[in-house]
């Protein structure tokens, strides 16, 4: 489209826009009438470790929505000369899972204990055990129950509890709602009723009875809507949360909210049965949405979601992926400061990603870690980043980035094995987007290795969960009763280019080398775990 079309567009109120929280920025895109991103906003923030918690604070919640929407305003007047008034859909997308619990007067029981936290173990096992399904230690069942078994006393109080999402969609239009997919991350779901498993339900209630609590759990969460569902309308408040200079107009139609990994299936054209997509950021997941259900359950290592239509899907997690990789790069630039170089950022980062493919196919012997934080997928409740190597190790700059990248996968790798080799799961199109891919050549190259299948990236997967959420919201006002799946092929995917890479021999060989390395070194991670405080 043309900028005075786009301009038009915006003018009559025919703008759409999809916001994100991801862990360290929220994202903002508006999207025009093709589904094309037209303008950006970002947000920039950092989660806290405040009394062994994750959290990030409702305040910085809040001061991020307005942060980041105002970022896209300015954006839109920058670009068009126009200011944003009137939006006709909206999404609300986040990071998945994690605890916000809210009393009847709608206040804020506990700090928000994101997905990142490892403290639900006892939790997890226990409700794996009990529904004889994986129920991670990230999932909002996990932490509710958590609590419960640690005497919590907030718990008795609690009237809803949701995910961030589901929170500030919650803020926007006074609907307690979440999308099935993000819902998935909270409670498991029967895909045959698109609903909250009611057998399960009824199996918790159970088992919480003598708390004699005054709630029930189908009475505090949030109620489940598909993809294309109507979510409600942004209220005249929440259009002054969202701006607070009051331009903002009331009205908009809003989708219902949704997680990271199901805006990140729209993204990348994955919704659809045997296709997959791989999400590598500050956390990396993989989902293979599946033909029929698995032969077991692998509590801890496979977690089941759905698609924001409410298919099946199967994702390997891992809490660490790019961040230490993003600590190193500081370190790098500060050194290049500290010698009166001039850094660029973006040039930094390019000129280690490529020399990455310079290097030994298997890293050249160097075993770094990347643990920020526990890791539930190789059971390690801490993170301690490591690096480690012997004295015979080709230590260059190549290996060591190579090795970064490599590492970045490995609990990845762990899961995924679990799909290709126990469950024979079949995957005809797998696409790649996040951090990780920054530089797709290399990113590409090294996914492909580690999971030895070809690795797609689509131009727009760039744009990311953000330009996912706006798509859904265009779903939400253009489906005209078209699937899901056929609806983003027709009218959203038709024209994409797709850059594919297979993986050579050679680097399926050399990372498995590495991955063997990786596995047998985790002792090594745990006994840093046990040793330093």
């Amino acid at each position: 489209m043309t900028k005075e079309e786009i301009k038009s567009e915006i003018e009559s109120g025919k703008a759409i826009v999809g916001i994100e929280f991801g862990s360290t920025r929220i994202k903002a895109v508006l999207i025009d009438s093709t589904n094309a991103p037209a303008a950006m906003g970002s947000h920039t923030w950092e989660n806290s470790l405040v009394n062994g918690i994750w959290t990030y604070s409702q305040e910085e919640i809040i001061a991020g929505l307005q942060s980041a929407y105002a970022d896209l305003k300015s954006d839109v007047q920058k670009k068009f000369g126009v200011t944003l008034k009137k939006i006709r859909a909206l999404g609300i997308s986040a990071m998945m899972h994690g605890y916000l619990a809210f009393d009847k007067n709608g206040s804020l029981l506990v700090p928000f204990r994101t997905w990142r936290n490892t403290i639900t173990g006892a939790a997890s096992e226990k409700l794996s055990a009990l529904f004889n399904y994986p129920i991670p230690e990230r999932w909002s069942i996990s932490h509710l129950y958590q609590a419960i078994l640690n005497n919590e006393e907030h718990v008795k109080d609690v009237s809803f509890f949701t995910t961030l999402a589901g929170f500030i969609h919650w803020k926007l239009t006074g609907n307690k709602v979440l999308g099935i997919g993000d819902a998935s991350g909270m409670f498991p779901i029967d895909t045959a009723t698109k609903d909250y498993n009611k057998n399960f339900i009824s199996k918790f209630d159970s088992l919480v009875a003598d708390k004699k609590f005054s709630w029930k759990l189908e009475g505090i969460l949030p109620k489940v809507l598909l993809a294309g569902e109507d979510a409600g309308t942004m209220t005249t408040e929440g259009a002054k949360l969202l701006d607070p200079s009051g331009e903002l107009e009331a009205g908009a139609k809003m989708a219902p909210p949704e997680g990271d990994a199901g805006t990140g299936m729209v993204a990348t054209n994955s919704v659809a049965k045997r296709t997959g997509n791989v999400s590598a950021g500050t956390s990396v997941f993989a989902m293979v949405v599946l033909e029929k259900d698995l032969s077991k359950a692998y509590s801890g290592l496979i977690d089941l979601v759905t698609t924001p239509d409410g298919a099946l899907v199967a994702m390997a997690h891992a809490n660490n992926c790019m961040g230490e990789f993003d600590h190193w790069v500081s370190l790098f630039a500060e050194v290049i400061k500290a010698t009166n170089g001039s850094v660029d950022m973006n040039k930094l980062y390019s000129t280690l990603l490529l020399s990455a493919l310079k290097g030994d196919k298997d890293c050249g012997g160097l075993l770094p870690f990347n643990y920020l934080s526990g890791e539930s997928i190789t059971a390690l409740t801490e993170g301690r980043p490591l690096f480690v190597r012997t004295q015979h190790a080709n230590f260059t700059m190549a290996n060591f980035i190579r090795a970064q990248l490599c590492t970045a996968l490995g609990a990845l790798r762990t899961g995924m094995d679990i799909l290709f080799d126990k469950e024979s799961v079949k995957i005809d199109s797998l696409t790649g987007h996040g951090g990780f891919f920054k530089t797709a050549e290399v990113g590409l190259s090294i996914m492909s290795a580690a999971l030895h299948t070809p690795v797609s990236a689509l131009e727009t997967a760039g744009e990311g969960g953000p330009w996912g959420m706006a798509v859904l919201a265009s779903y939400l006002v253009n489906g005209n009763g078209k699937s899901l799946s056929e609806w983003l092929e027709k009218e959203v995917f038709a024209a994409s280019k797709k850059t594919t890479v297979a993986p050579k021999q050679e680097d399926i060989d050399g990372f498995n080398t590495f991955f063997a390395r990786y596995t047998k070194g985790l002792a090594i991670e745990k006994a840093a775990i046990d040793s330093i405080e």
